[in-house]
């Protein structure tokens, strides 16, 4: 197994979505490649700036936020079993705030839980906050935001 052939196996997994160095190097190891080939691969994927775990973090944050918002714990925790260092998870987490997130991620479940009586749809929006993540002062509070805004 040459250098050559990882660095075609890694690039046509990088074609599918950005990747962690933690990721590509699990990839390349499951394919049963040598440590040192990999090492090779990998240094070559960060000289042109293909693996670069700081933008990839960044843009996972941004697309969770977007599409399924979640806590900055649970955020954090995903970050870290992609490779992530928590370090740098906990930095690129300080500019959110889980009220903010938790507004979002009930915004789109608003509509449907007006119809439920007042006990229903605090226990559905109790139960889908803290399913992603929140803790329960957080959830109290966007609950009696919903609340006065209904």
């Amino acid at each position: 197994m040459t250098v050559e052939k990882a660095y075609q196996k890694a690039l046509g997994y990088l074609s599918k979505s950005p990747k962690t160095i933690w990721q590509m190097k699990k990839y390349l190891s499951d394919k049963e490649y040598d440590a040192n080939i990999i090492e090779q691969v990998v240094v070559q994927l960060l000289s042109f700036n293909y693996l670069n775990d700081r933008e990839f973090s960044r843009q996972f944050i941004e697309s969770r936020i977007r599409y399924n918002p979640k806590s900055v714990f649970a955020l954090g925790f995903e970050l870290c079993k992609k490779g992530i260092d928590p370090v740098l998870a906990q930095e690129l987490l300080t500019a959110y705030k889980d009220e903010e997130l938790a507004l979002k991620a009930v915004e789109t479940k608003k509509q449907a839980w007006n119809r439920l009586d007042e006990t229903e749809c605090r226990k559905k929006m109790m139960n889908y906050l803290r399913y992603r993540g929140f803790d329960y002062s957080v959830c109290q509070t966007v609950w009696q935001i919903f609340q006065s805004e209904s």
